[in-house]
C-alpha cells in the first residue's frame, strides 16, 4: 500500500513537472527589434536615440499616462526617408500576469499610432489577442478614448493582456508627447 501511495506520489511531481516545462516552452519570440522596425518603417534609415526624462517631463507624462512611468530612460527609435521625419517607434516591456510581454508601438508624423507590434510574449499563448484588436489602434490619439472600454474594446479571455497592452500604449503616446521636440529628426 505504501509503495502505491509512493508511485501516485511520484507520478503527480513529475506531471506538475511536465506542466511547468510545457508552459516555459509556449514562451515565444515573434518578432525581434529590426523585423518589427522594418514592418513599421520598410525602406526607411531607422536611429536609435537616448533621451533621459527630465523631473518635469516624468511629471507630465505620468498625468498623460494616467499611471507611473518604469523608467526614465527612452529610447525612440526615429525613421526617415529622403531626409524627411516618417515616425518613431518605441519598445516596451511588462508583465502581464506573472510573465513579460514586449510590444512596439509606432507612431506617425501626427502623433498617431501607426501600428503595434508583439515582440515577446511569455504568457500562455491563448492570451495573445488576435491581430485584429491590435489595429483597433491604428490612428488612435493619446486622449480619454485611448482606454478599455471606451475607444478600445477587450477581450473575454485575454483581459490582463488587453488591459496592460493598453496601458503601454498609453504610457508610449505620453512619453512622445513630452519628449517629440527633442527628438533628432
Amino acid at each position: 500500500m505504501l509503495r502505491k501511495v509512493r508511485r501516485i506520489i511520484r507520478w503527480f511531481f513529475l506531471t506538475l513537472m511536465l506542466l511547468s516545462m510545457q508552459t516555459t516552452v509556449s514562451a515565444k519570440v515573434y518578432l525581434t527589434v529590426g523585423e518589427a522596425l522594418e514592418m513599421a518603417f520598410p525602406e526607411c534609415e531607422v536611429q536609435r536615440q537616448t533621451i533621459y526624462l527630465t523631473e518635469e517631463q516624468e511629471i507630465e507624462a505620468r498625468k498623460l499616462a494616467n499611471e507611473p512611468l518604469e523608467n526614465l530612460l527612452v529610447y525612440p527609435y526615429v525613421a526617415t526617408k529622403d531626409g524627411q521625419f516618417v515616425g518613431v517607434a518605441y519598445f516596451n516591456s511588462h508583465i502581464v500576469r506573472t510573465l513579460p510581454e514586449t510590444i512596439m508601438v509606432a507612431v506617425n508624423r501626427n502623433d498617431q499610432v501607426q501600428r503595434i507590434e508583439l515582440l515577446v510574449f511569455k504568457e500562455p499563448p491563448n492570451y495573445i489577442p488576435p491581430d485584429i484588436w491590435y489595429r483597433q489602434f491604428r490612428g488612435k490619439q493619446l486622449n480619454d478614448q485611448l482606454a478599455l472600454n471606451r475607444g478600445i474594446r477587450g477581450i473575454l479571455g485575454a483581459t490582463l493582456t488587453t488591459r496592460y497592452t493598453t496601458n503601454a500604449v498609453r504610457r508610449m503616446l505620453a512619453i512622445h508627447n513630452v519628449i517629440k521636440e527633442q527628438l533628432h529628426l
